[in-house]
């Protein structure tokens, strides 16, 4: 199953399990079915609770909460994650503090799913990665879709939680098959925390990357060079959830060299938070700093050799893994 069909089908049983439901957004009534298809079949099959809206990414964000507020569920797609910006004042300063400012926490349930990242060819203001912006925001949460978890269960862990909370997707990943890796690897999931291992390597990797769901390919393809060209070993871990992120679950997999990587561009990100957290948790044990990769200080042009040139690849992170072992 593909990783935009898991998506669906989640989106299908949160629909059919819950009947205070809602799902929102710019064009995802059928036949259209959202701008990446994952809404197909949800407004025919619910067309009471499948609202398609104007192009006002605050207007539907708002709403959203409201019906969060109101005791409902609801599901609130940004077309493209660029315009989650047109909605922050929505998530910064209403669903997020809604839940604790009225004397006693009101539970919302909401998420607001945003398709995001580049390697698409949709230039700069269809491209970015936006997760630093809403990191250490008081009552919101952030999680990234992965290939190595389930959807359906990823909704249930953000519903659960009581709050609203940001669904990163990554679009080049809804083509991908769930949970395939290439026969080098072995995956196994540790909870939240999907732990990706070259085979047969033994349980002391040479070194330890985190990276989100969107990530996840680009870090396989250079752990596989890297284990083919110079017999590095590198394990990969990949969390559900962003923020709040639980460095607790991390510890037990990290070695002495540990590096983050994301492709957001570099200044007040995820990757620096997750750092920051287990240098405190680590530092005596660690050879050197955790590293961090990013894409370059730059906006992301339409032309796919341009494109390439500025995102995250597999081969900054095979450079940047063997600049860490050399410490």
């Amino acid at each position: 199953m593909r990783v935009a069909e898991n998506l669906n089908a989640a989106l299908h049983g949160l629909l059919d399990d819950d009947p205070t439901a809602y799902v929102l957004g710019e064009d995802i009534l059928d036949p259209y079915g959202g701008a990446f298809k994952v809404t197909r079949g949800l407004s025919t099959r619910f067309p009471d609770r499948v609202i398609g809206t104007p192009i006002s990414e605050g207007a539907l964000t708002g709403v959203a909460a409201g019906l969060a507020l109101t005791g409902n569920t609801a599901v609130a797609e940004i077309m493209f994650g660029d315009f989650v910006a047109l909605a922050f004042d929505q998530l910064c300063n209403f669903a997020s503090k809604s839940v604790s400012m009225y004397g006693r926490r009101l539970p919302l349930r909401m998420v607001v799913r945003c398709p995001t990242g580049g390697g698409r060819g949709y230039g700069p203001t269809h491209s970015q990665s936006l997760q630093k912006h809403f990191v250490g925001m008081p009552g919101l949460s952030l999680y990234e879709m992965s290939p190595f978890h389930d959807n359906r269960a990823a909704f249930a862990a953000m519903l659960e939680r009581g709050e609203p909370c940001v669904f990163f997707e990554d679009k080049v990943l809804y083509t991908r098959q769930m949970e395939r890796v290439d026969p080098l690897f072995l995956m196994r999931r540790d909870g939240d925390l999907a732990v990706v291992d070259i085979r047969d390597a033994g349980d002391r990797p040479d070194c330890v990357v985190i990276a989100p769901g969107g990530m996840a390919h680009r870090v396989l393809g250079a752990m596989r060079s890297l284990m083919m060209e110079e017999e590095i070993a590198v394990r990969l871990l990949v969390p559900s959830r962003l923020y709040p992120l639980d460095a607790d679950a991390l510890l037990p997999h990290l070695g002495d060299v540990v590096l983050v990587a994301e492709e957001s561009t570099a200044g007040g990100t995820w990757g620096s938070e997750v750092a920051h957290l287990l240098h405190a948790r680590l530092w005596g044990r660690l050879r050197g700093p955790v590293r961090l990769v990013h894409s370059r200080a730059s906006v992301i042009p339409t032309a796919a050799h341009l494109e390439n040139e500025v995102l995250v690849g597999e081969s900054t992170i095979h450079h940047a893994v063997r600049e860490a072992l050399r410490g």
